[in-house]
């Protein structure tokens, strides 16, 4: 019965794709799925914070039960443990990094994307932020869009470009809806998701983000993830000082990453999974016990500090007694500076589902009241706390995402109005600037960078890497055993077409090569042909290269050993040859295909 209703579809997808392409234009086509990929990307985004909302009403259900609040110990483990089960056991995946995931499929996965992770992040992250991981939701919900994105673009059979645009439509909706942003959604997908800005992929950028917009206009209206209305205006005298906190907000998203990185593959160390969460899951809920403004997203925190309202963020805190004066209360902030990145490192790296976007803002958001509460505290300054706030969610966000234009944007539209755009785009820039020094890729892109699954910028080395390896290996070369005589090599010449003949012992162990010049003039000496043993006059090769190895570095090693061909090995044995007339033409083809597309 499956079979049938499978072929039932198919055969039903077929005659739509046949009237489509018949009655309506690439072009316009690419338009109208873009526009029901963000109406779908927008869905996602109303499911996942409203399934969120949920979780967290539920279990605060016996909040007051003790006017210290134990039940903090408990929810994140059971959050991270649970989302390790249902990843593991449900979905077979391995979460990590979404939106490095997403870049990952881009550069070497054709912009394919699995199917279950069209739905598996939300179910995912709602479970470990609703628990009070301490991560967002961003990432996840823009997984979610990137995947409808793709697989309607394979599902009608479109190539390689117009399912990447696609993808990053699901992106820019995702973002649009869950923000009520649609400026930021396309700048986001632009800036993060694709990195190049073509006219073409714009429009249909747009056209998803205001889609996913509209759907959470209609269902959530007003109850958006964040969103706060300025009360104070830019004072053009407090420059220097924006500039100064532009700098700080550089530092601290360098911070940021750093911890990140030392944290996360830390706790990754420990292989068993649920050994892993259980560490994970009980190390955060020390940290939420002591810093309670840590537990979940942060962004009620960020909207009491907006509000004036700081001492709110103290309760059932094992420290709350101290925080009784500006000068605790600021010291407090920055301890909670200090170990936020820690909590949302051993969030995803025990296993958990989630992203560093909303970090970065509560990380920013708290780097700003600091900066101006310490200023007006020791200088005797009177620095808008609440505008500081916001823009240091734009600088550390910048810094630690790579993307400037993204939150510039972010914070101009969650505050309705662009009265803060020249600091934001001063704290912003510099950020960028002072983390650039230090890390030239987000944390999005460094590893991937790192192990050459992503090139950025650089098209010939972008087409490379798209060439597998392993599908232009000759295995037509003829092998001789190193024992066997000069005779034997001769028969073997009058039945190759090739002018390389690998030596390879009874260990399939490459001892080395013999070609037809070094062979020439004596394999016409009869005596020559019978005393002449081939371990004495085969060479070894220049370089040899693995199947798993990047086609950079093999390109690398063909311009070091000036060479037309190099053998493959792989665990010591020999595989066959890589030549360089087989990269170009694979290099050709790659590139005419990319440019049909």
């Amino acid at each position: 019965m499956a079979n049938q209703d499978k072929s039932k579809f198919s055969s039903v997808m077929m005659k739509f794709l046949v009237w489509r392409i018949r009655h309506i234009g690439d072009n316009n086509f690419l338009l109208i799925t873009a526009g029901l990929i963000g109406l779908l990307a927008g869905l996602a985004a109303v499911v996942l914070k409203s399934t969120v909302h949920v979780i967290i009403k539920y279990l605060e259900l016996n909040h007051d039960i003790f006017s210290f609040n134990y039940f903090y110990l408990i929810y994140p483990l059971a959050g991270i443990l649970l989302t390790v089960l249902v990843s593991k056991y449900f979905f077979r995946e391995n979460l990590g990094h979404g939106i490095t995931q997403i870049l990952y499929s881009i550069s070497k996965n054709s912009s394919v994307i699995r199917k279950t992770r069209m739905y598996s992040r939300m179910v995912t992250s709602a479970i470990t932020v609703g628990f009070g991981g301490s991560v967002g939701l961003e990432a996840p919900i823009v997984v979610t869009g990137s995947a409808i994105g793709s697989n309607l673009g394979r599902l009608f059979h479109l190539g390689y470009k117009k399912r990447t645009v696609l993808l990053g439509c699901g992106a820019a909706g995702a973002i649009s809806a869950i923000f009520n942003s649609p400026v930021t959604g396309v700048i986001f997908a632009m800036e993060v998701i694709l990195t190049e800005v073509k006219i073409s992929r714009f429009i249909p950028l747009l056209i998803a983000s205001v889609c996913g917009q509209l759907v959470a206009l209609v269902l959530l209206g007003e109850d958006i993830l964040f969103s706060f209305r300025l009360t104070e205006s830019f004072i053009a005298g407090e420059t220097g000082y924006y500039l100064l906190f532009g700098a700080v907000c550089g530092l601290i998203s360098l911070y940021f990453t750093r911890v990140m990185y030392v944290f996360e593959g830390g706790i990754q160390k420990i292989k068993n999974d649920f050994g892993r969460a259980t560490v994970g899951g009980i190390s955060i809920a020390l940290i939420i016990l002591t810093f309670p403004p840590i537990y979940g997203e942060g962004y009620e925190t960020i909207k009491s500090l907006l509000q004036g309202n700081s001492l709110d963020t103290f309760q059932s805190s094992l420290l709350s007694e101290l925080t009784q004066n500006q000068a605790s209360l600021i010291v407090y902030f920055f301890l909670i500076l200090l170990v936020k990145p820690i909590a949302t490192a051993l969030t995803i790296g025990a296993g958990g589902s989630g992203g560093i976007f909303a970090p970065s803002l509560f990380m920013g958001g708290l780097s700003g009241f600091v900066f101006s509460s310490t200023s007006n505290s020791l200088l005797n300054t009177s620095l808008s706390t609440s505008n500081f706030t916001l823009v240091g969610m734009c600088g550390v966000m910048s810094g630690v995402l790579h993307a400037p234009l993204t939150a510039i944007f972010l914070i101009a539209e969650i505050t309705s109005g662009y009265d803060l755009f020249v600091p934001l785009m001063l704290v912003s820039a510099i950020s960028f600037s002072t983390i650039s020094y230090f890390e030239k890729h987000s944390i999005y892109t460094k590893r991937l960078i790192e192990t050459g699954d992503l090139i950025q910028y650089d098209k010939d080395q972008i087409v490379l890497s798209l060439i597998d390896l392993k599908k232009i290996i000759e295995k037509d070369l003829l092998i001789i055993n190193p024992e066997a005589t000069l005779e034997d090599l001769v028969k073997l010449v009058m039945k190759s077409k090739r002018n390389i003949f690998p030596v390879v012992d009874d260990a399939k162990e490459l001892q080395g090569i013999v070609t037809l010049d070094d062979i020439r003039e004596m394999m016409f000496d009869d005596e020559s042909r019978q005393k002449v043993i081939i371990k004495t006059i085969m060479q070894k090769p220049p370089a040899s290269v693995s199947p798993q190895e990047k086609m950079q570095s093999v390109m690398n090693k063909f311009e070091v050993t000036q060479a037309w061909n190099l053998p493959v090995i792989e665990n010591g044995e020999y595989i066959g040859f890589i030549s360089k007339s087989r990269i170009f033409n694979a290099y050709r083809k790659k590139l005419i295909r990319q440019t049909a597309e």
